[in-house]
């Protein structure tokens, strides 16, 4: 057992609640290494102040389509500063992640053409 630090710690549901992640996803973070807690002598997890900012860049990178895989090979300084611009050593990972989401994007416009063709000509198109 971690002993406390004489910060001010929040509890998990303390923590869900100004950054309004699940409990869930915020133990999914803890048990990944994105976050550091203490337990308390009572077995429940406590996270200092600095979690508020972690959890909510956490989530901001999830949104833009990084896996937690992904968050945990970041620097550090993609999780410390509340709304900090990206930190130069993930450019390239967030270049890939870009050009990723493009290719997903052009596969969906070729479905979607497909089935438009398919509507108007009753028929299913040939494969280009």
């Amino acid at each position: 057992m971690s002993k406390l630090p004489a910060e001010k710690l929040l509890t998990i549901g303390e923590l869900a609640q100004i950054t309004g992640a699940s409990v869930r996803s915020i133990r999914h973070y803890d048990e990944h290494g994105l976050l550091a807690s203490v337990r308390a002598s009572n077995g429940y997890r406590m996270f200092p102040d600095k979690a508020v900012t972690q959890v909510r860049q956490i989530q901001r990178m999830i949104a833009t389509g990084f896996t937690i895989d992904d968050i945990r090979a970041f620097p550090d300084c993609m999780l410390l500063i509340d709304g900090a611009r990206s930190c130069d050593q993930i450019s390239d990972v967030q270049r890939k992640r870009l050009d990723a989401i493009d290719q997903q994007i052009a596969d969906l416009e070729r479905r979607r053409a497909r089935l438009l063709k398919t509507l108007s000509e009753g028929a299913v198109p040939p494969v280009e």
